[in-house]
């Protein structure tokens, strides 16, 4: 199918609350599917928290609040995950999902992870970050290359990089050369890299060395990133961006006038689709009367920002730049990709043709 209605979740999760989190993510999905949504997406990391903290707090101070996450990070299998599987199924759509990810071997080992479901509830795609960026290091370990595939859907083929993945061009070119036709490109509520003085703030605060110089303009760097990517791959681009919730600004702030005014003060990423030249497309919110309402974007509020497109409209710009094709020489560069799922320890074991089983061989030497 050539034409396609893409929904953008610009949400919050029920802070470091995983049910809860995946409870709403299957009402989001449900509404969207009444608006007739044929692909769904949720931010960075929705369930359930952005370990914001990490950028604001230091590491000596968030082990209570590592502690929270790792119990409210998912298994990949798990009931959260089933719960967003079933729903996709039952509402005949395409999700995908930023979620914070917890693996047996290690409980307290997590992954900034992100999977794309079919409208079957088939589990498609699997990424984990290949690295956490910044501050996050604290929290996710690096992933691996198991997940930079494409989905062949019913709607198209479909990728996903997370958030600062959109800076890696072999990323990026890794999708490209898989046909991708639409780009999810998911993003933190904010990313703070220097906090205000106090005095910018008009507020007196201990900790010294605070700057005012300018924070990173994450509404402009992520729109650069996502932009190049939907020129380049002659792509739809679908900006999915995380809200900061009052219940994340009260646990991480903690009784901090201070930090709690960074946060409030802080820029919010913005959620917005892009065409295949890297253009803004005019999208729309839904009235509970099913009326459109004109929206290119969605920051300050929690919303499902909409809008249709169709696929003819990735071809024309590849006459000029087809850059895994004609316009690509594969006789002067090569990229390998290893899509091996890591593993923390792999077990061989040697059957003993002798006896057929793992048990060592009869000692037939005879002593004299």
């Amino acid at each position: 199918m050539s034409s396609l209605r893409l929904a953008a979740a610009h949400v919050a999760p029920v802070f470091l609350a995983a049910r809860e989190t995946t409870h709403k993510a299957v009402h989001l999905i449900e509404q969207a599917s009444r608006n007739q949504a044929n692909l769904v997406v949720f931010p960075e990391s929705f369930i359930s928290a952005f370990p914001v903290w990490s950028a604001l707090r230091p590491p000596t101070e968030n082990h209570d609040l590592f502690r929270r996450m790792a119990h409210e990070s998912i298994d990949a299998d798990g009931e959260e995950m089933q719960a967003v599987r079933a729903t996709a199924k039952k509402c005949n759509v395409v999700v995908s999902i930023g979620f914070s990810e917890r693996v047996r071997p290690g409980r307290a080992t997590l992954f900034n992870s992100n999977m794309i479901i079919s409208n079957r509830g088939d589990v498609l795609i699997h990424h984990r970050k290949l690295v956490p960026t910044f501050f996050e290091k604290l929290t996710w370990s690096p992933g691996d290359g198991h997940g930079l595939r494409v989905a062949e859907t019913e709607w198209g083929k479909i990728g996903a990089l997370i958030c600062g993945e959109n800076t890696n061009p072999l990323a990026r070119y890794a999708l490209m050369a898989q046909g991708e036709q639409v780009h999810i490109s998911t993003w933190p509520a904010i990313w703070p890299t220097r906090v205000p003085s106090p005095s910018a703030l008009g507020e007196s605060n201990p900790q010294s060395g605070a700057t005012a110089t300018a924070n990173y303009d994450n509404v402009a760097a992520n729109r650069i990133r996502a932009a190049a990517h939907c020129f380049e791959a002659k792509c739809f681009g679908v900006l999915s961006a995380g809200v900061l919730g009052g219940d994340a600004i009260d646990i991480i702030a903690s009784g901090s006038p201070y930090l709690r005014q960074v946060m409030e003060q802080s820029q919010r990423a913005a959620t917005m689709f892009l065409d295949p030249t890297g253009a803004p497309i005019s999208g729309f919110t839904m009235a509970e009367d099913a009326t459109r309402q004109p929206t290119d974007f969605l920051q300050a509020t929690e919303g499902i920002l909409y809008a249709d497109v169709s696929l003819e409209d990735c071809i024309e710009g590849k006459q000029y730049h087809d850059v895994v094709g004609g316009y690509q020489r594969m006789d002067i560069f090569d990229l390998n990709v290893n899509r091996t799922r890591q593993q923390p320890v792999r077990f061989t074991q040697v059957v003993n043709v002798e006896t057929g089983g793992n048990s060592p061989p009869r000692n037939n030497t005879r002593s004299s």
